[in-house]
């Protein structure tokens, strides 16, 4: 059985689907073009984390929806939404 951090936290992310680049299977968001919870320009996402939550439009989405790496949020297909479409991710991190 994996050992369990005793320390959580969350970190959370904000942005819009204009900011995104790229079509298809490849279109995603650079983490430099959200802000963090605190207001300020995000510079990466956490390198380390037990899991993140994707909302589109307030609304969460499935896993199969997206993956993320420190540098970027890859939402394939995304470059059909709204362009004012809000991207927000909360990351818990341990």
């Amino acid at each position: 059985m994996p050992i369990v951090k005793p320390f959580m936290a969350s970190r959370k992310f904000t942005s819009t689907i204009e900011a995104g680049t790229g079509t298809g299977p490849t279109f995603a968001i650079a983490a430099t073009a959200f802000t963090d919870d605190t207001g300020a320009a995000a510079t990466a996402f956490p390198s380390s984390f037990a899991y993140y939550v994707l909302y589109l439009n307030a609304q969460i989405q499935t896993a199969d929806t997206s993956t993320i790496t420190t540098t970027t949020l890859t939402i394939p297909g995304g470059d059909v939404l709204d362009p004012a479409t809000p991207v927000f991710v909360e990351m818990v991190v341990n």
